[in-house]
């Protein structure tokens, strides 16, 4: 009976994993982890960084990029730019005018072996142009990757053989967001869901094998840097669309509205994508702009259970945040510090400006960013835009941190400080970074 039981524990297991596309349960596939909300289900990571910090395993050159590793079936990728001409000023508002080439690149996830490459000539004309946004999407043998201009390409995992493209500016009438496009492709069922632009095009779900599209939904002036997300309440589940002016839910099978919210930030600057937690949903972005939604039963609507202010809630730009047991944390856009906030009224616990822009005299810095893994019980690890990783315990009485190390050096430069805004991954017990020079890869097993 035991025996049967294990059997059938595993084939549901088994199950699911096909049903999410993960080869392993250490797969890092996708923007922000295997489930997209910086949660590390895989068991046996480091929690608290030794003091010698985590071993080296291996370093490997690459070009321009924000776009996070993507981890699967024992192969990494990386989406960069190999930029030919032209200068990144990085001046909010200011297109930077670039020629050079996208490219996805795969490699070993153990040795760090280059396999393969795929690469297309792609002028820039976006603002902080160092490379592309949207971390590749990985899922059943097949890597979608969306380029910073509206370029969306699907290739064989393991070969690199071109199978579709589809371009947003010539196929739809999409204008690239002045940051550029920045939202990383959504796989449900059958269907790659992202976000595009152009009148009624908002969101336009594709046939994961050939490109054909599905169905469009929305339309909105702007496209915005948020990518689609999934949520189930009531045991049906909501896409969540956050353009700059809207937050809409939409069945996901077909893109029908189910309802609509007002969320308007600041210069279109709708980023980091709602997260939930029971009957509650939250999403905010520059200017101060959030909110605390309630759902209803019906699924049907969403009302308000607060609106933010400066010195409420957790507003978002370059990382994500995590709702956590009736509490908020994230990096903060205005006090560039990490913040807990409570739910339930948005009244802020703490801040810390340390595992953002280092400082330990109380400043910060606008946009301080700090990119969160949960591991389990209060216990977070995060890699500081410093370059630092750093082991931390997060709870409502306060910050405290248990471990930290320089892990890579920040390339970009910006409000008077040197950066490094890409998400990491960890797989198989590894973790990887990457910034505009390099990926590094460290042992992170206990």
């Amino acid at each position: 009976m035991s025996r049967f039981r294990l059997s059938a524990v595993m084939a549901i297991c088994f199950c699911c994993l096909e049903i999410n596309g993960l080869a392993s349960a250490d797969d890092w596939p996708q923007w922000n982890g295997p489930t997209r909300d910086g949660v590390v289900h895989e068991a046996g990571i480091m929690t608290i960084i030794p003091d010698v910090g985590l071993k080296l395993l291996w370093r490997k050159g690459v070009q321009l990029g924000y776009s996070g590793p993507a981890v699967a079936n024992g192969l990494i990728y990386i989406f960069d730019y190999a930029k030919q001409s032209g200068s990144i000023i990085n001046k909010a508002g200011t297109r930077d005018e670039l020629t050079g080439q996208e490219r996805l690149l795969c490699m070993d996830a153990i040795t760090g072996e280059l396999l393969w490459q795929d690469e297309y000539d792609r002028p820039y004309a976006v603002s902080y142009g160092s490379g592309p946004r949207a971390t590749p999407t990985v899922y059943k043998g097949l890597v979608y990757a969306l380029g910073a201009e509206g370029h969306l390409r699907c290739l064989d995992a393991r070969t690199g053989e071109r199978k579709w493209t589809r371009d947003f500016r010539k196929e739809f009438g999409a204008e690239t967001p002045l940051w550029g496009h920045a939202a990383s492709p959504l796989v449900y069922g059958e269907s790659l869901i992202c976000m595009v632009g152009g009148d009624g095009s908002l969101v336009v779900a594709f046939d994961l094998l050939t490109g054909r599209e599905q169905w469009r939904s929305l339309s909105s002036k702007e496209t915005g840097y948020c990518p689609p997300s999934l949520m189930t309440h009531n045991a049906v589940e909501q896409l969540l669309i956050w353009s700059p002016g809207i937050l809409s839910s939409l069945n996901p099978q077909s893109g029908q509205l189910y309802w609509q919210e007002e969320l308007a930030p600041k210069y279109g600057m709708s980023i980091m994508p709602p997260i939930s937690e029971g009957n509650l949903l939250f999403a905010g972005g520059e200017g101060s702009v959030g909110a605390m939604f309630r759902l209803g039963g019906d699924n049907t609507s969403a009302e308000v259970v607060w609106r933010g202010t400066p010195k409420t809630g957790v507003y978002l730009a370059t990382s994500a945040a995590v709702f956590d047991r009736g509490y908020l944390y994230g990096a903060d856009i205005g006090s560039g510090a990490l913040v807990c906030a409570r739910a339930s009224d948005g009244e802020r616990m703490w801040q810390s400006a340390v595992p953002t822009t280092g400082s330990t005299r109380g400043r910060s810095g606008a946009h301080g960013t700090a990119f969160l893994l949960k591991c389990g019980d209060g216990d977070y690890l995060i890699f500081s835009e410093t370059g630092d990783f750093i082991s931390a315990k997060l709870t409502p009485e306060g910050y405290s941190e248990t471990g930290r190390f320089h892990a890579i050096e920040p390339t970009g430069t910006t409000m008077g400080r040197d950066y490094v805004w890409t998400f990491p991954a960890i797989s198989e017990g590894r973790l990887y970074l990457r910034n505009d020079v390099e990926v590094i890869c460290y042992h992170l097993s206990k």
